[in-house]
């Protein structure tokens, strides 16, 4: 199309200095050429405008579309990244809580091994102690026992001794 537009050009450029240099005036013949030349560019132009306007409304077109596509992915992303876990955000605090909960737990634990260390410790100082006690008891039991028994011993001995005096 540009080259036909040159071609126009070309020739008539080259029929109105031909014109032109050879008396100097324009005859009718060459001015109806000239005008005929003209009206043909000016059509021309005026198609190449018209064909230039209907593909910038194609592309407007097709942009509009393309937005409008793109709006429409944008909202199915949107969808299948909710479908992919529903409950995200609630999972999200719910592990948020129990990691929480964990660092608390720890020096909680902590404490406890420590006071079942602490436990068992004064448990087996306890155990320690009653079974020491319970041998001291048995001990004191012995004792008394004996006491008693030479207590008695001795009773009888000096009730012997008074009934030999009296009957003396």
């Amino acid at each position: 199309m540009m080259q036909t537009q040159r071609t126009l050009e070309n020739q008539q450029s080259g029929q109105i200095s031909g014109s032109l240099s050879f008396n100097g005036t324009l005859s009718k013949e060459d001015e109806e050429m000239s005008k005929s030349a003209l009206s043909t560019f000016r059509a021309k132009e005026e198609e190449i405008e018209k064909k230039k306007m209907e593909v910038k409304e194609k592309v407007q077109a097709q942009l509009g579309r393309i937005e409008e596509e793109t709006k429409r992915l944008a909202t199915i992303r949107e969808e299948l990244e909710a479908l992919a876990d529903p409950m995200k955000k609630e999972v999200s605090v719910v592990r948020k809580k129990i990691d929480a909960v964990n660092k608390e737990l720890k020096p909680l634990g902590q404490t406890c091994q420590k006071k079942e260390r602490e436990y068992k410790e004064a448990l087996e100082a306890f155990n320690e102690k009653n079974k020491e006690k319970v041998q001291l008891i048995t001990r004191l039991m012995e004792l008394v026992s004996e006491s008693e028994r030479m207590r008695l011993k001795k009773l009888e001995e000096l009730s012997k001794n008074i009934e030999t005096i009296r009957m003396a």
